[in-house]
């Protein structure tokens, strides 16, 4: 029988456990003794840790129960096999805060695929520390906050901060070039919720002025960084990364030219990797399920 599968709505089951013998045979059988049709699958063994990895992505429509009876009767078999796991809706869009500063390209790299339609998801506001992109995030039908920020006491701005988050519901919040370090409390409250995009190929120029730290080295390959932020600077666990070629001809003028359309795509795809729960974090690792 032919059927639609890519709009489909789907139900996304991510896990992460000890390895064993068993644990794909169980699941496979979990969903087919459901009729369930497994519509993406994907595996992976960390030999050296002895944990395993999975995505499975299944047809709702045909599962005969909702997503909560899904959940329960999956429990018993999370149990078995010691797993840390979650299944989602594909039907229930995530909510993501954009925070932002004063440039615009990551930003409107963003808010274009959203309202394209391209990236699914809701964006109940967009916070930033500064009122210049204020009439065109409106002009979008998005809510502006702007928080300054006092450098001699930022507390009270990510206080203000942490309180539009939780009003906003967020599932998770982007750095969408927001040249603010955020503070440990932030950090813990939103763990592998806090996506960043770092103009360098992290580990390398961390912090501030990568492009001119990179221009002073004489780089040939400049590149860009999402990862989720922890509270140890430019350290967290990496997302995506891509990389652009450059020679002894560029100018610092020309890397940070040229590193804004890699920003842009590594952010976009970060992003989109993140909602679609293709991203399974272990330490300051990742395993993404691209």
């Amino acid at each position: 029988m032919a059927i639609e599968t890519q709009n489909a709505r789907k139900y996304r089951l991510t896990v992460s456990c000890p390895d064993k013998v068993g644990i794909v045979a169980a699941v496979t059988q979990f969903f087919a003794s459901h009729n369930g049709w497994i519509s993406e699958a994907h595996q992976f063994a960390d030999t050296e840790n002895c944990q395993f990895f999975m995505r499975y992505e299944v047809l709702a429509d045909s599962l005969p129960f909702s997503l909560d009876e899904l959940k329960a009767k999956f429990a018993p078999l999370g149990d078995e096999f010691d797993m840390q796991w979650q299944i989602t809706d594909s039907a229930q869009r995530k909510r993501i805060v954009l925070m932002v500063s004063k440039e615009a390209h990551a930003l409107s790299d963003l808010l274009y695929r959203w309202r394209s339609g391209e990236m699914n998801i809701d964006i109940p506001c967009v916070i930033s520390n500064h009122d210049v992109l204020r009439s065109y995030v409106e002009w979008h039908g998005i809510p502006f906050v702007h928080v300054p920020v006092d450098m001699s006491n930022k507390e009270p701005h990510f206080q203000a901060v942490k309180e539009q988050i939780a009003a906003a519901e967020a599932d998770a919040i982007v750095l969408a070039k927001y040249m603010q370090i955020i503070p440990e409390e932030l950090c813990e409250l939103y763990p592998s919720r806090i996506i960043n995009i770092h103009h360098s190929f992290l580990p390398s120029f961390i912090g501030a002025r990568p492009y001119h730290q990179a221009a002073e080295r004489g780089v040939k390959q400049i590149g860009a960084t999402c990862h989720y932020v922890t509270s140890e600077l430019d350290a967290g666990p990496i997302i995506e990364q891509d990389v652009h070629r450059v020679t002894h001809h560029n100018t610092t003028a020309d890397m940070v030219r040229l590193g804004k359309d890699v920003e842009k795509a590594v952010l976009s795809r970060g992003l989109r990797y993140h909602i679609e729960d293709r991203v399974l974090v272990r330490g300051n690792k990742t395993v993404v399920f691209a």
